[in-house]
């Protein structure tokens, strides 16, 4: 936490912040761009999921000696091939297989605790993020992480914008829907070991919904929607970080609360035009 003492430039000038401002602008790009895929396609849980899955990597990362943020990928991208495999075994009941390797994920992680106690406050930040904690590698991590995700999205934009919205017709049309999905699930899962650090792993869902929700019900078009709702998710992250910053609070907790702040203004904005 910082010292109240602080003034505002003086936090603006610190490196620590530097570098949580950079790392939150990087997520900020990345969460919503994934994020409306998962809205569309009804998984917005599938965040929840691979951020508990995550926390069980950063346990078992600190148990073993290894860069924690590391193992935390590791996990969540074998998470997601797990996911994609119980999705095509339980076709009716796609949603089983967020639940289960969420239950598989929390189990792991309170076995690492255990095995860890010396750890658990560690691990702990990653619970509730730890932006201003942010190192050179995480920042290389996040970086690289943002560059695959916008690569892979405007190189395959069409296609994931047939597969969010008909993934019978994708599948008609002759696109490799198995593989297409297995593509936005590990994405998911980089977005979402990248983001806990930063937003922590108990808020990481919302910064890939909540700027979605917004934009929804505000944008005209697809494109604009995701425009809109990285701008919002920016903005979140600048004006969280900065108040957290002046008034001493929760930085992870303070983005995602000033993004359901957006959200109730925009419901009760939408509202009123329509009554």
């Amino acid at each position: 936490m910082l010292k109240e003492t602080f003034g505002l430039l003086d936090i603006l000038s610190s490196d620590f912040f530097q570098r949580a401002l950079l790392g939150g602008l990087l997520i900020g790009i990345t969460a919503p761009l994934i994020g409306i895929f998962l809205v569309l396609r009804r998984l917005s849980m599938i965040g929840d999921t691979l951020s508990h899955v995550t926390i069980a990597g950063v346990a078992l990362g600190f148990l073993i000696e290894v860069y924690p943020l590391a193992a935390g990928l590791v996990f969540a991208v074998l998470a997601s091939f797990a996911i994609e495999k119980l999705r095509k075994a339980y076709k009716s009941y796609a949603e089983l297989s967020i639940a289960i390797i969420m239950s598989g994920g929390v189990a792991l992680a309170s076995l690492f605790f255990t095995l860890g106690m010396g750890y658990n406050n560690d691990v702990m930040s990653y619970l509730f993020g730890s932006i201003y904690t942010l190192d050179v590698n995480d920042l290389y991590m996040v970086g690289g992480v943002t560059i695959i995700v916008i690569t892979v999205i405007s190189l395959f934009f069409k296609e994931l914008f047939l597969l969010s919205f008909e993934e019978d017709a994708a599948s008609v049309s002759g696109l490799p829907v198995k593989w297409m999905n297995m593509i936005i699930t590990v994405l998911t899962a980089l977005v979402v070991s990248t983001a806990i650090k930063i937003v922590g792993a108990l808020l990481v869902s919302a910064l890939l919904t909540i700027p979605v929700a917004i934009s929804l019900l505000l944008a005209k078009s697809f494109r604009s929607a995701i425009v809109l709702s990285v701008v919002l998710s920016e903005i979140a992250v600048v004006g969280g970080l900065m108040m957290a910053g002046f008034f001493n609070l929760a930085p992870g907790a303070t983005i995602v609360l000033l993004l359901i702040s957006f959200l109730i203004l925009t419901l009760i904005g939408k509202k009123g035009l329509t009554t």
